[in-house]
């Protein structure tokens, strides 16, 4: 017998979701990527609560979503999780932003800007391709040092597979990343206050 392949969460494209918002049609905005990824850029309107907060305080957020939510993150992963996450809770009717912001803004849609941060992905980049390139050049001298680098490899061939990354987890942890970590009672209060 076979497993069953998990299916892709509903979507929602930038073109679509601009033209609801365009209409006065916008459904509420729920951007799961961290505070300093959300103050760099973010679509109008979205309310930043960061995936471990979510995950945290989903029955909290249940009773102040309505079953018209898009949920946002860089290129749709985090939002696919969160989705799993307020899904399993029981809200209906989820929607995950396809291509995410990335793709909202190439499709020319308006985006609140902030300072410039480098987003996760380039951060683990950074991070894994200088562990692999020292423990490399190390290894030249010291036998065995290179094995870091293959175990930094396993673990972003794991992180592909699986669609989740330790090391973004965390980086995410970093102050640089962290900022003000949203409060949810703020978050609760600014999701009532919004029809």
């Amino acid at each position: 017998m076979s497993a069953t392949p998990p299916t892709a969460p509903p979507s929602l494209t930038p073109v679509d979701l601009h033209r609801l918002v365009r209409e006065g049609r916008a459904p509420r905005l729920l951007d799961v990527r961290t505070p300093g990824e959300f103050r760099t850029v973010h679509i109008p309107g979205s309310y930043n609560v960061p995936l471990d907060t979510l995950r945290e305080h989903r029955a909290e957020l249940l009773s102040h979503l309505d079953e018209d939510v898009v949920l946002v993150c860089r290129s749709g992963a985090r939002a696919a999780r969160a989705e799993q996450a307020l899904a399993g809770a029981g809200l209906p009717n989820l929607r995950v932003l396809d291509g995410g912001i990335n793709a909202w803004e190439a499709a020319g849609a308006p985006v609140n800007r902030g300072p410039e941060r480098w987003d996760m992905e380039r951060q683990v980049r950074l991070v894994a391709g200088s562990v692999v390139l020292t423990t490399g050049l190390v290894g030249v001298l010291v036998p065995g040092v290179h094995l870091i680098g293959t175990a930094i490899g396993a673990g972003l061939t794991y992180a592909a597979l699986s669609n989740s990354c330790l090391m973004g987890v965390l980086l995410s942890r970093l102050p640089y990343n962290r900022g003000p970590r949203p409060d949810i009672r703020s978050v609760i209060a600014e999701l009532r206050s919004t029809p």
